[in-house]
């Protein structure tokens, strides 16, 4: 099966551009929530936070698109209650994603976006600036047998199709052999309890760097890698520009994309090794920058040399920058609050305890727009 799907980010792992604020860690977020409404009541609004952003019909979209994968991101931190101390509640959410993947007839990527320790220094690897995993042996440790006790737990279920270890790993070039030690220990613990399952191995620098992966490949191994090309096209983070059209310096169009995604491909011939583009995605606006003939001319680069992929992401706050989703929540409210001072997110703690019903309600696909056009670009490749 060629791996043609979504991604469900900032579910399992909160991100901050995904509910329109800031890109701080969701650790961070964490502790200034509890500052204001206390311990308790952040397992309280965790819960109804993840019972009601993402939800068995959400599944049910995805699959009606034609699609048969979901990759979902999770925080170490959501299973990992402690040092080989695993969450009941974390693995539950797992559970549903999984049921609901099987009820839908899709089939689950589980994706490590924050490790113990961060594996990089971004806010999507729940990340306060260090990335420890590569300093501290006892969190590489821990997070090996953090993927021993998943597999151990899920490897029986029947929409599970295999597990990303690692998200967008960043070392330089003098740790690079603790990143390949980290691959092979983790490997061999999962499988010692699954030896049927896919493992993703992605690249260095974001998911880009993939040459030192040569001598891990194996059977049942893949190789991720990650592509926004070019940046600052996709993100918006030069606004304005057009595809295609001259970007960073030079013309890109669907004869770049395909020649950048070149190496990839000789790379899968050359090591016998199925590439797996666990992201991809565009800013949206309105798509009258080319946006659509960015989606295409890269989709029919993957349908051309047999890559498989999932979208980044299905739901987003509308943005100006990053990549939005296949549902955006386009109105303003106070729980957005485009105007600030403070965006999105940073207000959900001032509202929780008197607006709990509102804020679940809130979060609801249903308030979230269909993007018609990428799902109908995506639905054509599907």
């Amino acid at each position: 099966m060629r791996i043609k799907g979504v991604n469900i980010g900032g579910w399992l792992l909160m991100e901050g551009y995904i509910l329109g604020g800031r890109n701080i860690p969701e650790s961070r977020f964490k502790r200034d929530f509890i500052k204001v409404n206390g311990e308790n009541e952040l397992f309280k609004f965790e819960k109804t936070f993840r019972d009601n952003y993402i939800n068995e019909i959400d599944f049910e979209n995805i699959s009606r698109m034609g699609a048969n994968t979901v990759r979902v991101p999770f925080n170490s931190r959501l299973v990992e209650k402690g040092p080989y101390l695993y969450s009941k509640e974390g693995t539950e959410y797992i559970k549903k994603a999984l049921d609901w993947a099987e009820k839908c007839g899709l089939k689950i990527i589980l994706d490590l976006h924050a490790a113990i320790g961060a594996q990089n220094h971004d806010w999507h690897g729940d990340s306060d600036g260090r990335a420890l995993l590569w300093d501290v042996k006892s969190y590489r440790e821990r997070t090996c047998v953090l993927w021993e006790f998943i597999a151990g737990s899920f490897k029986n279920h029947p929409a599970l199709l295999g597990y990303d270890v690692l998200n967008e790993p960043v070392v330089d070039k003098s740790k690079i052999g603790a990143l390949k030690n980290f691959y092979r220990d983790v490997i061999k613990r999962i499988r010692s309890v699954d030896s049927k399952h896919t493992i993703f191995l992605e690249g260095n620098i974001w998911a880009q760097q993939i040459d030192f992966l040569n001598d891990l490949i194996d059977d049942n191994i893949s190789i991720s890698i990650h592509t926004y090309c070019p940046l600052t096209y996709t993100f918006n983070f030069s606004p304005f520009l057009k595809f295609p059209g001259k970007i960073e310096g030079c013309t890109w169009d669907s004869k770049t994309i395909k020649k950048y995604l070149k190496p990839y491909y000789d790379y899968s011939k050359k090591n016998k090794v199925e590439i797996y583009v666990g992201e991809f995605g565009i800013n949206w606006r309105s798509g009258y920058y080319g946006e659509l003939d960015w989606l295409n001319s890269i989709l029919k680069a993957f349908d051309e040399y047999g890559f498989g992929y999932t979208y980044w992401t299905y739901k987003a706050m509308a943005n100006s920058v990053f990549p939005d989703g296949l549902f955006q929540h386009i109105s303003d409210n106070k729980y957005v609050n485009r105007m600030g001072p403070v965006f999105g997110w940073e207000n959900y703690p001032k509202f929780w305890k008197t607006e709990k019903k509102q804020l679940a309600d809130f979060w609801r696909t249903k308030n979230f727009t269909p993007n018609a056009g990428i799902i109908k670009a995506l639905s054509k490749h599907f």
